[in-house]
């Protein structure tokens, strides 16, 4: 059985690896914990400083959420700001993904995208501000 302790410590490690806890590993790491620290560890040995900054990483990702309407995706834009992104390289990170929301492929069109992108700018000023926030609903189970 796994104390709440533990859970709290998997929670903390994976902040610290990460620079945020998944809403999913909040829970997994209440059954499993080390399952999310070795997720923890993965996820830092690609996002970590490298060739390009973590910052720089995370702000990429959260352009592919934007340009693909992936709410999950949106999340990357609190381990950026964690990283040191200002407001203004979040402005623009979400810019350049509404603009290949309306280029790639398949992609949602910039009107949808654009959706997105209030949504990652909200998150980050509620964020920055210590206010609660979702990127996005929780799931509801219903039979």
């Amino acid at each position: 059985m796994v104390t709440q302790a533990r859970a709290e410590q998997a929670n903390a490690y994976m902040k610290e690896r990460m620079l945020f806890t998944p809403r999913m590993f909040q829970i997994i790491n209440t059954v499993h914990p080390e399952a999310g620290e070795r997720f923890a560890d993965f996820y830092n040995s690609i996002w970590q400083d490298g060739a390009l900054p973590r910052k720089v990483k995370e702000l990429m990702f959260t352009a592919i959420g934007v340009a693909y309407r992936s709410p999950a995706c949106l999340i990357h834009v609190i381990p950026a700001i964690e990283a040191g992104a200002t407001d203004g390289e979040i402005f623009e990170t979400v810019a350049i993904g509404t603009l290949a929301g309306g280029f790639v492929p398949g992609g949602p069109g910039i009107p949808y995208a654009f959706q997105y992108a209030l949504k990652v700018l909200e998150v980050a000023g509620k964020y920055r501000r210590g206010e609660p926030w979702e990127y996005v609903e929780p799931a509801e189970f219903k039979m």
